[in-house]
């Protein structure tokens, strides 16, 4: 008996998967029914990243009241106020939707293996097991966002200024791909994506297991925080080395200051001089600023070389400084700290 072909899911099969019952409010009742004002409802709707439907689209469900009847609640409770609830349906937004391009991507990938195109009896058996492993995901996201959130608190708490938008003082790191531009013009799509892959996910283990937090990747860049020098120092001995076994070198740059959180990202004057020490950097070095050196100094394993000064967009001249692992024997013998400027500089021009 010959197999039925898969046919390919549409987007009814897929909105049934993912979302359950079907659409059956317009804007204008799901906020009727949450009880929101309907233009605050489709604020909330443009900052979590959707497209505004017409008046007359039929485009929401009872889960969409229902969700909106929450934020209604807190709102009238004063737990929330409506230009807190935006900022954080835009920061939910953009981060669930990185998270879901990246795991259909992922997924697809997968599948296509070589690079062919995937068959769509395979679209179907994916719509089939999201639908089985959908109410695990959902449990394991929900828990591992929790577990974020109390690092997150932690980091926090672990400052002593906690004022609103606070400026707290972290180390700050930049980790450049040295040659990326020729990699991307010799490697064809599928090297070039295993590269940048490759590093991004070096980069997120060493940096997790250091105890710092991967800000974003940008391809042949990461951007990372530490809760000190010494954490963000072996995070950038580690993984220079670790990307260094990989092939290709990197450069680093690393700055201790106040810093301004906003949306998950950094920022201020030690995140745009941790830029431009990255920029100065030589392939396979890591250059960092006084307070990196300063907060460095006497720590066992390092060797602190400081360089000739020189002018950095914004900052005027700097005084640079050339961080590396003191090799072993030369640590038992006890050789570590600053060596003298003439001869570190002329290792690190």
């Amino acid at each position: 008996m010959n197999e039925v072909p898969a046919k390919r899911p549409t987007a009814e099969d897929i909105e049934r998967v993912f979302l359950g019952p079907p659409a059956r409010h317009t804007r204008h009742q799901v906020a009727e029914a949450a009880g929101v004002p309907s233009e605050l409802a489709a604020r909330i709707w443009r900052a979590l990243g959707f497209a505004a439907p017409a008046d007359d689209a039929v485009a929401f469900s009872d889960a969409d009241v229902a969700a909106l009847r929450r934020i209604g609640v807190l709102l009238e409770e004063g737990l929330l106020d409506e230009k807190l609830v935006i900022r954080m349906a835009r920061a939910l937004g953009q981060t669930t939707a990185r998270l879901a391009q990246w795991q259909i991507e992922l997924v697809l990938d997968h599948l296509a293996g070589s690079g062919e195109r995937v068959a769509e009896a395979d679209l179907a058996r994916i719509l089939e097991a999201a639908e089985r492993l959908l109410p695990d995901f959902e449990k394991l996201l929900v828990h591992v966002w929790r577990v974020q959130l109390a690092a997150a608190a932690n980091r926090v708490l672990a400052t002593d200024d906690l004022a609103p938008s606070p400026r707290i003082t972290l180390a700050v790191g930049f980790v450049d791909l040295v040659s990326f531009t020729r990699y991307s013009r010799e490697l064809d799509e599928s090297a070039l994506t295993e590269l940048v892959e490759g590093f991004e996910s070096r980069a997120a283990d060493v940096i997790a297991a250091q105890g710092g937090r991967l800000v974003k990747a940008l391809g042949d860049e990461v951007l990372f925080t530490a809760q000190d020098p010494p954490s963000a120092a072996a995070i950038a001995l580690e993984l220079a080395d670790a990307v260094r076994q990989d092939g290709p070198d990197v450069r680093v740059g690393l700055a201790y200051g106040p810093i301004l959180p906003v949306m998950g990202d950094v920022f201020g004057p030690t995140v745009n001089l941790a830029a431009r020490l990255t920029a100065i950097a030589r392939p396979g070095t890591i250059i960092i600023d006084t307070g990196m050196a300063e907060g460095l100094a006497g720590v066992p394993g390092l060797e602190i070389c400081k360089i000739r000064r020189r002018p950095a967009r914004g900052f005027g001249v700097i005084q640079p400084y050339v961080l590396r692992a003191v090799p072993a024997d030369r640590e038992q013998a006890g050789e570590t700290g600053e060596r003298p400027a003439q001869a570190s500089a002329r290792q690190a021009r």
